[in-house]
């Protein structure tokens, strides 16, 4: 801590009133990447269980009637 006149300067550490570990970014950086696998494996189960037996593409017409 410094004073400067009436000024007080404080460096980073002394502002925030102690360190940080940086475990918040480990936190956000898991959390997305199991997102994106739980989105992924949503999105390739049902791309796969849409496919007809036939192995015919699928039309708008039947895929809104339910077949």
């Amino acid at each position: 801590m410094q004073r400067i006149g009436e000024e007080v300067h404080l460096d980073t550490e002394e502002a925030r009133g102690g360190s940080t570990p940086h475990i918040v970014r480990y936190v956000l950086i898991g959390s997305l990447a199991l997102a994106i696998l739980a989105m992924s494996a949503i999105w390739i189960t049902r791309a796969v269980s849409e496919r007809p037996a036939q192995g015919w593409p699928v039309t708008a017409e039947q895929h809104a009637l339910g077949g």
